[in-house]
This record gives C-alpha cells, sequence and structure tokens, in this order.
C-alpha cells in the first residue's frame, strides 16, 4: 500500500526538499498551505504534476480537522510556523497562535480523525536561546529568548504531551539552523547570499548587517528533511537535536561569500544596531550524538560547500555566470 504523507508549510524551505524526497521514497504527496492573496508556489513550482495541495490554516481547528480526514495520511509533518524570529517580536500574539497553538489543533485533529497517523512537528534550535550547557542535546533546559523561541517550546511539549497522553506517535525534531538556495530573502544567510551576487554583479553597493560574532550551527536543508522522514520510520516516536555539531560566525559566513566571488567583504560590510536583536541568541550548537546512533543520520553538505552553493545560486538568479559544478536543486 503506498503511504501518503500531508505537510503543512509546503512552500517553504524545507516543505519542498522534504516532498521531494517523499517522492523519491515512492509517497503520495499532500501539502496544506494558507489561502491568502498572493500565493507563493516558487519552491514547488517543479513538483505541481506530482503533488497534491490543499488550503488550510493552523488557526482554525476545523479546516484541519476536515483536511487530515480528506487526505487520511499515515505521516503528518508539520512546518509551518510564524518562522522569523524578528517578526515574532512585531506579531508575538499572532506567532504564539500559528506556532504555538497550532501544534495543538493539528495534533488534536490527528486524535479525533486517526490516532495511528505519524507526526512530525518542527521544533527549533531557538528554543535553547539562553543556553544551559553546550553542546545542546536533547535534554538540555530550555530557556528561548524570543517570541517565536517561546512558541516553539510550547509546540514541542504539547507534541510530548500529546505522545503521553494520548499514546499518538509524535515525534519532535529539534533542527539547528539549516539553510538552502530556496531560504527566504529575511534569514541573514540568505541575505548574505543575494547582497554578495549583487555586489559582485555591480547591483548593490554595501550590505548592513547586525552582530557579526553571533555564532550558528548550520546544515543544509536537503540534509535535514531526511531526518524527519528517518524519525516517523522508528519504532517507537522520540525526540531528536539535528545539526553538524560544528559552530560558525555570521563573519565567517560573510567571508566565505565574499571570497567566492573574489571580493573583500571589509570593504562592503557595514555592521549596523539596527538589525542586532532585542535579547540576542550568541551561541548555538548541536549534540547530533542521538541522531546518528538511532536514525543513522549524518549530514553530507559541509558548511563552506553550502555557502558557496547559496551564492552561486543567486549569481544565476541574477543573470551571472554561474559555475555549474557548484549547484545543487535551488
Amino acid at each position: 500500500m503506498k503511504r501518503t504523507a500531508l505537510i503543512t508549510g509546503i512552500t517553504g524551505q524545507d516543505g519542498s526538499y522534504l516532498a521531494e524526497w517523499l517522492l523519491s521514497q515512492g509517497y503520495q504527496v499532500h501539502g496544506m498551505m494558507r489561502r491568502t492573496s498572493s500565493v507563493n508556489l516558487e519552491r514547488i513550482e517543479h513538483l505541481q504534476d506530482k503533488i497534491q495541495l490543499h488550503f488550510g490554516d493552523l488557526l482554525d481547528q476545523h479546516s484541519l480537522t476536515r483536511l487530515v480526514a480528506k487526505v487520511r495520511p499515515t505521516e503528518v509533518y508539520n512546518l509551518a510556523a510564524q518562522s522569523f524570529v524578528p517578526t515574532s517580536w512585531e506579531q508575538p500574539i499572532f506567532t504564539a497562535e500559528a506556532t504555538g497553538l497550532g501544534v495543538t489543533r493539528l495534533l488534536d485533529a490527528i486524535r479525533e480523525v486517526d490516532p495511528q497517523i505519524r507526526f512530525y512537528q518542527a521544533s527549533s534550535s531557538e528554543m535553547y536561546g539562553k543556553v544551559h550547557e553546550t553542546p545542546q542535546r536533547e535534554t538540555t533546559l530550555l530557556h528561548p529568548r524570543s517570541p517565536y523561541g517561546v512558541a516553539k517550546v510550547y509546540g514541542h511539549y504539547i507534541t510530548i504531551n500529546y505522545r503521553e497522553s494520548y499514546g499518538l506517535f509524535a515525534c519532535s525534531g529539534i533542527l539547528f539552523n539549516h539553510e538552502s538556495p530556496r531560504r527566504g530573502l529575511e534569514f541573514v544567510t540568505r541575505k548574505i547570499s543575494h547582497a554578495v551576487a549583487k555586489i559582485s554583479l555591480g547591483q548593490q553597493s554595501e550590505l548592513r548587517l547586525g552582530n557579526l560574532e553571533a555564532k550558528r550551527d548550520w546544515g543544509f536543508a536537503g540534509d535535514y528533511v531526511r531526518a524527519m522522514w528517518l524519525m516517523l520510520q522508528q519504532p517507537e516516536a522520540d525526540d531528536f537535536v539535528v545539526g553538524t555539531g560544528e559552530t560558525h560566525t555570521v563573519r565567517e559566513f560573510v567571508q566565505i561569500a565574499f571570497d567566492h566571488v573574489g571580493l573583500d567583504w571589509k570593504k562592503y560590510v557595514v555592521v549596523d544596531p539596527a538589525f542586532y536583536r532585542p535579547a540576542e541568541v550568541d551561541l548555538l550548537l548541536a549534540d547530533p550524538a542521538k541522531a546518528r546512533e538511532k536514525l543513522g543520520w549524518v549530514p553530507e553538505c559541509g558548511f563552506e560547500q553550502l555557502v558557496r552553493e547559496m551564492v552561486e545560486a543567486d549569481v544565476e538568479r541574477l543573470g551571472g555566470k554561474s559555475q555549474p559544478a557548484l549547484r545543487r536543486a535551488a
């Protein structure tokens, strides 16, 4: 029997890579998206004849229950959220509703329709916030430093609660930063790669950034969706940290990106206090030992390769000359 997956947030970076992976594994893939005035299907344009799309909203319980009953998936991947940290300061209530309570609504839809459905919740390293130990693992104390992080903590614990209270096969993947050429322009990594491409082509003169010393554990999104899938193939539901186990500063990301196009980053980067967070998260570093041992998961794309591929993709998008040997699917 062909397995069926429902992906919320299928139009996003992770949703598009996950859809590709599940199709390669022989799944029938359904995606949920919000009905808005401007639906952006750019990331899944190449998949539209292979997947089925439905309208639904994490703020609307009825739409979720109806969708789960209609699709009858064997697996549900909840990737939808208000996922941009700076926006969570401007819209904390909406972030709590979508990123936090939205998880409860979806879990309850599964509980009502078919408790045998396997559920994946996209948790986040932002839940660690003010870190209490380094590296961070599944047992590390959570101390979020943004409304987004707080909402993700709620979603994480309600997933555990439904697993323990109702016996649902419900997993959380605590994913550290994962990037790709499909990353939104509002995220710092894509902001950098896009600006570097424009500067190299003479279309921009400077790049304004906040804290260059902020450290992150950055990986390739295409690697991380495999970990999501592996979690739902296990005999028992559990939570896993997913990351590279390496940390790099924003400064390193900038340097590699500018080096790739043969430019000195110091001539173009301006540190602007306006881009500092109200409460900064300084060091996020994963301990992915459990995922390695229990899931057999290891990342395949290294940090420098990731940065170069993101710059290459943006150079090509802007009409410049790319180096195809470096390119993955953008």
